[in-house]
């Protein structure tokens, strides 16, 4: 049996029997951990409190050769995420943000680029960024983390810069190419991105996110990225993340 003991931030909490929670917490070094916190649920657990989604915590536990779960020996908080998760809008953002890495973190591969994604997103809805461009940045990075969503510069299929003319995102949403290449966006299910949408992309790739809420993109243009990372990300994972179907209807009847 091996001990491990690493920095992380908990990505989900769910009841197991009576008495028991299963955590699934992101590390830097073993990417995505799935683990049973024994007697969890227990009024005074020595978990009580710190097994909160989004809380960055340091986590150590123990692993055993063939099992599937490893078990989780203590949690000690660094950052809680009460912020987020103190009214409805927050909590179905933090769903959102934590299922992206459910669905693109893998078990056992190390996840530094990820844990420092989503711990930098936390840290700038904490200092008061705007959730709307903190989310548009968010989805961006993580598919481009994933391979899956290149900083658009020039099109893949000529070589041709694309910020000058705008470009388009074909049906099949494998990238983003030029006009000519795409069509002029006039075909079935193309989605055309404006010159505009393109800085704002190349904006958030090369800065981090307190810089961009100095001067962020204007509200059309985050509408627009987030309909274009939706394409991309649904034809990657062939369906789309449960909880954003749940956030935008519940946001939408509010």
């Amino acid at each position: 049996m091996q001990s491990h003991s690493a920095e992380a931030l908990i990505l989900d909490v769910f009841d197991l029997q009576d008495r028991d929670r299963i955590v699934t917490f992101l590390t830097r070094e073993q990417g995505k951990v799935r683990g049973v916190a024994k007697d969890a649920r227990r009024k005074y657990s020595r978990f009580a409190g710190h097994l909160q989604p989004l809380a960055k915590v340091q986590v150590s536990w123990f692993e055993k050769e063939g099992r599937d779960l490893v078990r989780i020996s203590s949690v000690e908080p660094i950052r809680l995420a009460q912020h987020l998760l103190a009214d409805l809008e927050g909590i179905l953002l933090g769903s959102y943000l934590t299922e992206h890495l459910m669905a693109f973190a893998q078990e056992n591969e190390p996840g530094d680029l990820y844990f420092r994604l989503l711990d930098s997103t936390v840290e700038a809805l904490a200092a008061g960024v705007d959730r709307d461009l903190a989310t548009r940045w968010f989805e961006t990075w993580m598919l481009r983390l994933a391979g899956i969503f290149p900083v658009p510069r020039e099109c893949p299929l000529c070589d041709r810069p694309l910020l000058r003319e705008g470009a388009v995102l074909p049906a099949s949403a494998e990238g983003l190419v030029c006009r000519d290449c795409g069509g002029e966006g006039r075909l079935p299910g193309s989605l055309e991105v404006s010159p505009e949408v393109l800085d704002a992309l190349l904006r958030f790739a090369a800065a981090a996110l307190p810089a961009l809420a100095a001067e962020a993109p204007p509200p059309p243009v985050l509408r627009r990225i987030e309909e274009l990372a939706g394409r991309v990300r649904r034809a990657f994972l062939q369906q789309e993340l449960k909880s954003y179907d749940v956030m935008r209807r519940t946001l939408a009847d509010g």
